[in-house]
């Protein structure tokens, strides 16, 4: 088996994963004749194949990206392995990619297949003009840049941005699962993108692997799969999460679970249970016998039954085998999935109660009383899993110091949690409810992550504790501590963690987007939505690490110049605050002042105004303080450090008096 199973694996997964394609299809009814303009069986059966293939082709070139980048090392021929790997899925995505777009425009307007003239300008004029034939095109010719990267690039800081790219190559496949306009679009297309991302980073690492399996020898093989187990791990809470969130917006309710999409649905969560079973089995037992017998540890069964060191090895790859078998019927069924009705009709309805609910697509919420904004919730499933990923691994970081011995404040993990549940509430809760209604709401939001976030979030020091408690890697390889510290060291870091720099991204950055296109973007697209979030959260810390932060940065000003840079920048804020305060235009008229909620949108812009100048009180004040006390300590320090040099020499210098004389009466007693 161990020989054989670089050919049996990838088979068996392909095998699987057809059958249960074609499977899924004939039960759901995904290949059923149309009734107004069929395009015929070939269309109608080769576009869930394709999406099979171009499903497949993505986890290859994902998996391979990423644990090149996450747990091969550069100095072996494993990694150049991973990246050929990388390179032959990413051009098996963009041919099944380029199939897949051909098989849709038939699909879409019933046109039988062609090879004349006619045929191709109406191909031409899909791909180009209409919004899925584009987002197809976009896929396949990302596919096709990352063909080529792949073979070019083989720098590993690259790589990082090689793998960005091809993740990107899913985005489009993301926006179009589910209709714009149809309730729960932006929930939907989230937890399909984290889906589609972190289902090809397992599956396509675990592929990755079993084509690896001539360049890891006994030794190597079990530290790459620790650090795969890892990627695994993380990508099967992502993938159950994302999973879930998109069955309840398809499904609806649980009597729809008898449904042929419900059911197979339950297929799908039975074979994601199985696979779990099997990574817990490997993560927990198999994984660390095979360290121990390469170590020459283990020469007998741990127990009665349990197989031997020499057969542990052949068990893990029986166990490999049979974990792509059942990672081939969840992708099977969920290529059949994408062409079964839904419970849930994905097409908005043709009429809508209020202009609001035809912009955003939603229905209302409650009218938003103050209690509204701690009882609503809007959950974002990428902030969720953020904050929850940011807690569980500081908090994992803390328990490792004490374990060894070293000590870590408390008041730092508290802020920091505290740092990530306010993060989690501003992305998930009452005002991420609101803020598509109401400016006011907006500014709130937007207050909350540039201020009140980074100023709880930044003296948690998380890049400090990840240096400390993370384990540094010998092999070449980069882990979690490698990629902070180059990311932290980089000449890119230096420049825009430079407090000036700093500074002024921060002030500036309010003025250009509300009065500039951008605002527009975050609101009508969801990418924009997701954009404004990381940019003002990073801008914030930015400026509150040039503050009051302890991680390293390449420049820190002296603490009097802190106070007089903190102090320049809020009077910035404030006249930004002032100016929409005193506005008399509405900003983005077309949608708050569409929106015929029966609020006046212009009074509430002007609230808006007043949050943005009154919210940053609070945490300038804070700022203020901390640096106030930092300065403080750091003067007791110099003033100790120079009591204890003068102490210093002061000893010196009467050590040397008594030896001069001591020297002296030494000399009479003599004379």
């Amino acid at each position: 088996m161990p020989r054989s199973v670089r050919v049996l694996g990838p088979a068996v997964l392909l095998a699987v994963a057809f059958v249960a394609t074609l499977a899924g299809l004939a039960y759901g009814g995904g290949a059923a004749p149309i009734p107004i303009q069929d395009p015929g069986p070939v269309a109608r059966w080769g576009l869930p194949i394709a999406k099979l293939v171009v499903n497949l082709g993505a986890a290859g070139m994902i998996g391979a990206l990423v644990l090149a980048v996450w747990a091969l090392s550069p100095k072996r021929r494993e990694f150049d392995v991973a990246l050929d790997v990388a390179a032959a899925s990413a051009a098996l995505l963009t041919v099944a990619s380029a199939a897949t777009t051909i098989f849709t425009f038939l699909v879409v307007t019933g046109a039988p297949l062609d090879f004349g003239d006619a045929f191709g300008r109406q191909l031409g004029q899909f791909v180009t003009e209409i919004e899925l034939g584009q987002a197809w095109l976009t896929t396949t010719l990302v596919a096709a840049a990352v063909t080529v990267l792949c073979f070019a690039v083989r720098n590993h800081t690259a790589l990082v941005f090689v793998t960005v790219l091809a993740a990107a190559a899913l985005v489009p496949m993301a926006q179009q699962g589910h209709a714009a306009g149809a309730a729960g679009h932006d929930a939907a297309i989230t937890s399909l993108g984290l889906h589609l991302v972190f289902v090809s980073a397992w599956l396509g690492g675990l592929v990755t692997i079993v084509l690896l399996r001539r360049e890891l020898d006994a030794d190597r093989l079990p530290v790459v799969l620790a650090r795969y187990s890892t990627v695994a791990l993380v990508s099967f809470i992502v993938v159950a999460l994302s999973g879930y969130m998109s069955a309840a917006l398809r499904i609806g309710t649980w009597q729809e679970l008898g449904s042929p999409y419900g059911v197979l649905v339950v297929v799908k969560v039975a074979a994601l249970i199985a696979i779990g079973v099997f990574g817990a089995v490997q993560r927990r037992f198999l994984i660390g016998r095979m360290s121990r017998a390469a170590a020459g540890l283990e020469t007998r069964p741990a127990s009665p039954g349990a197989p031997r060191p020499a057969g542990v090895a052949g068990t893990f790859w029986i166990l490999v085998v049979a974990e792509l078998a059942f990672m081939g019927i969840a992708s099977g069924v969920a290529a059949a999935l994408a062409r079964t009705a839904t419970p849930v009709p994905e097409e908005p309805g043709s009429l809508a109660r209020t202009p609001a609910e035809i912009l955003t697509g939603e229905p209302l919420p409650p009218w938003p009383d103050w209690w509204r904004y701690f009882t609503e919730w809007n959950p974002d499933l990428i902030w969720l899993l953020v904050c929850g990923f940011g807690i569980f691994f500081y908090v994992a970081g803390v328990l490792r110091l004490r374990r060894r011995g070293d000590a870590w404040p408390v008041y730092r993990t508290v802020l920091w949690v505290a740092g990530l549940v306010v993060l989690a509430y501003v992305t998930n809760g009452g005002v991420n409810a609101y803020e598509s209604y109401l400016f006011s709401a907006h500014m709130g939001a937007h207050m909350a992550l540039t201020m009140a976030v980074p100023v709880l979030l930044v003296p948690g020091a998380p890049v400090t504790l990840a240096a400390r408690a993370i384990h540094p890697r010998k092999d070449g390889s980069r882990g979690g501590r490698e990629w902070i510290l180059i990311a932290v060291h980089s000449r890119y870091a230096a420049i825009i963690a430079n407090p000036i720099v700093a500074a002024v991204l921060f002030a500036s950055s309010l003025w250009i987007f509300y009065y500039s296109p951008l605002f527009r973007w975050t609101m009508f697209d969801h990418i924009g939505h997701e954009w404004m979030i990381v940019h003002f959260l990073i801008t914030g810390y930015l400026f509150v690490q040039s503050l009051i932060g302890i991680d390293p940065v390449p420049y820190r000003l002296p603490y009097p110049f802190r106070l007089v840079l903190l102090l320049g920048t809020m009077a910035m804020h404030a006249f930004f605050g002032l100016a929409i305060m005193s506005g008399t235009g509405l900003l983005l008229a077309d949608w708050y002042g569409a929106m015929g909620w029966g609020t006046d949108a212009l009074a509430d812009q002007q609230v808006g105004g007043g949050i943005a100048w009154s919210v940053g009180e609070i945490p300038t004040v804070a700022l203020a303080i901390t640096v106030a006390v930092q300065w403080a300590r750091s003067d007791e320090k110099e003033s100790k450090r120079r009591d204890r040099h003068a102490d210093r020499t002061g000893e010196a210098e009467l050590e040397e008096y008594n030896a001069r004389l001591a020297a002296i009466a030494e000399h009479d007693r003599q004379g």
